[in-house]
């Protein structure tokens, strides 16, 4: 059992470290196109509503495809004034319960997001700005896609809890 999850574990890392790869991209991008905003705005008096659009469009992918990647590489805050005195039984359930309710809250931004994202494709929404993008449903499926992405890391994250917490306790009896 360990090997297959093990397995699961290298699988669901594996897809979120690429994820999180590429939105190095996104975060370029976003860059790039702000600073290209700006300097048209303000030196040419010349601006966009698809541009404006296209930046928050970008930042909207970069959090929903990177905060996976994020929680599996640690980046995210964490109040370590009390965890860092538990003791490691103490730190394991504090650990399996934090990574249980974010996997439950992902779900559930999934569930509720679904119906939000197929009326925006029902209707193929677009801006409501003259100008602005016509695509509005593409960005709104990124986020049952980031959710579902922070549920698997969840998941993986539980597994390889579970995983190590097993072998230790091998460990501990040979």
């Amino acid at each position: 059992m360990t090997k297959a999850m093990s397995v699961a574990i290298n699988g669901i890392e594996s897809l979120i470290d690429r994820t999180g790869k590429a939105t190095l991209w996104i975060a370029l991008a976003m860059i790039g196109l702000v600073a290209t905003n700006v300097v048209l705005r303000y030196t040419l008096s010349f601006g966009s509503v698809w541009a404006q659009e296209l930046e928050w469009h970008l930042l909207s992918a970069l959090i929903l495809l990177a905060m996976s990647y994020a929680i599996q590489r640690g980046d995210n805050v964490r109040v370590d004034l009390f965890y860092a005195d538990f003791s490691p039984r103490m730190k394991f359930a504090v650990d399996v319960l934090s990574t249980v309710l974010i996997l439950l809250v992902a779900i559930l931004f999934v569930k509720l997001s679904l119906p939000y994202v197929m009326q925006s494709w029902s209707i193929s929404e677009k801006s409501a700005d003259p100008g602005g993008i016509p695509y509005r449903w593409v960005i709104k499926s990124l986020i049952p896609l980031g959710y579902s992405l922070l549920a698997l890391q969840s998941f993986g994250a539980l597994l390889k809890l579970l995983r190590d917490r097993a072998q230790q306790g091998k460990s501990s009896h040979v």
